[in-house]
């Protein structure tokens, strides 16, 4: 089978992805839900803050003029999506921000009073199809002793508000609904899932925290906490064109939190550690980057995939999509291929070779397990599905002829390993 991965397809020119330094002329890159490449208005940024020496936490002047830097980025970001800039935790990405929301959330629950042994008292509710850094937080907090209920999708991956309902307790204190899922796209009805919660909370008298791990979202998606109703807000700056290596976490007024890394106190005494004033800067700049160009982006990108969709599934006989592009964000499209020895980490490669960059899931799992966990939720009944998912993501320098080349390397590798 290795023997395949020899052969090599003919090339065909493509430009190469302007964003970063590095060259990618003649490939194709659709894998930007992985990582993004730094935009040069981050970059530039990041390099007039690298200027500065001191550290935010000294009373020096310069330690004065990092700290100012630092705020003024924390202050850009808040107003992008509609909170004070004291609510923006700095941390060291996205895993880290759905850590500190979920665990520190727990950790604070069980240093207010409830003695471990009484854990089991502590209910929460997560979707199957989050991320591998939600999930796990989740399974920490059952080994310690809480329940946790995992609600499934429908078909087209979406978890409604009535769903929700049927799970909440009155012992539930937290539940965790991705805003746009990190492997087919598909966008929640985070608001509505928020107003069903504060409903409960005014029928039964409890307190029930909303998390929401928002990673995908900002490229595309206003960002706007409070119309979300999201009470803890994870995202970063790798998946807007910002630099790698940063994160931030909202945390609103009513919810409490403990640390889960011990130090000098910094952000609020939520996350020890000196600060990181390029990448803050850099993430402050990518972000409002994204927001101005958001709208018109977007109407271009969902083209593309759209295009690419079309394209694929003419191309693979028994090819189908998974989720529903109509509920998506614009860029994102994950596709089953029948017959497993030629899609998932075989057929990726095979692409490779040929010049495309795609992915099976999410990057960031990098477990035993082959499949797309997400894909069988959707279709628990047809375990093939997530075996054979591939997952194709565009971006800023993706063009038409790029998905042309796309659709013209799909058809020609699948055809050719038959």
């Amino acid at each position: 089978m290795l023997a395949k991965l020899k052969k090599t397809s003919k090339s065909m020119s493509s430009k190469s992805v302007r964003s970063t330094s590095r060259n990618f002329t003649n490939r194709v890159y659709l894998d930007y839900a992985s990582s993004t490449p730094i935009s040069a208005k981050s970059l530039n940024a990041m390099r007039r803050a690298e200027k500065l020496i001191g550290n935010p936490g000294a009373i020096n002047t310069e330690g004065v003029e990092a700290k100012r830097a630092l705020e003024k980025a924390r202050t850009g970001i808040a107003a992008e999506i509609g909170c004070k800039s004291r609510e923006i935790i700095f941390t060291s990405g996205i895993t880290e921000s759905n850590n500190l929301a979920i665990l520190g959330f727990f950790k604070k629950i069980v240093s207010a009073g409830r003695a471990p042994k009484d854990t089991r008292g502590i209910h929460c509710i997560v979707s199957a199809t989050e991320h591998s850094s939600v999930l796990e937080c989740f399974r920490e907090i059952e080994k310690l002793g809480g329940l946790v209920t995992k609600v499934s999708p429908n078909s087209k991956g979406i978890i409604s508000p009535e769903t929700i309902r049927k799970a909440l307790r009155k012992e539930t204190i937290f539940v965790s609904i991705g805003w746009a899922n990190n492997e087919i796209g598909i966008i929640q009805p985070l608001g509505s899932i928020g107003l069903t919660l504060r409903k409960y909370e005014e029928e039964n008298g409890t307190k029930i925290i909303l998390h929401t791990d928002a990673g995908q979202g900002p490229l595309y998606l206003p960002a706007q906490v409070h119309s979300l109703r999201a009470d803890l807000f994870s995202f970063g700056a790798s998946k807007i064109y910002g630099p790698h290596g940063i994160g931030a976490l909202y945390v609103n007024n009513r919810t409490e939190l403990e640390p889960i890394i011990l130090g000098g106190g910094q952000e609020r005494g939520l996350r020890s550690g000196t600060e990181n004033i390029a990448l803050a800067v850099g993430f402050a700049a990518a972000l409002s980057e994204a927001a101005n160009i958001r709208e018109k982006e977007s109407k271009r990108i969902r083209k593309l995939r759209d295009k690419l969709a079309e394209g694929i599934i003419a191309a693979i006989p028994g090819a189908v999509i998974n989720g529903d592009l109509r509920k998506s964000l614009p860029h994102m499209l994950n596709i089953s291929i029948p017959r497993a020895k030629s899609a998932s980490e075989y057929f990726v490669l095979l692409l490779d070779r040929a010049g495309i960059a795609a992915s099976t899931k999410s990057a960031c799992d990098e477990g035993e397990r082959q499949e797309s966990h997400v894909v069988a939720a959707l279709h628990p009944d047809d375990p093939s599905r997530a075996r054979n998912t591939l997952r194709l993501s565009l971006g800023r320098d993706t063009s038409v002829q790029d998905v042309s080349r796309a659709i013209f390397i799909f058809r020609t590798t699948w055809a050719r390993h038959q």
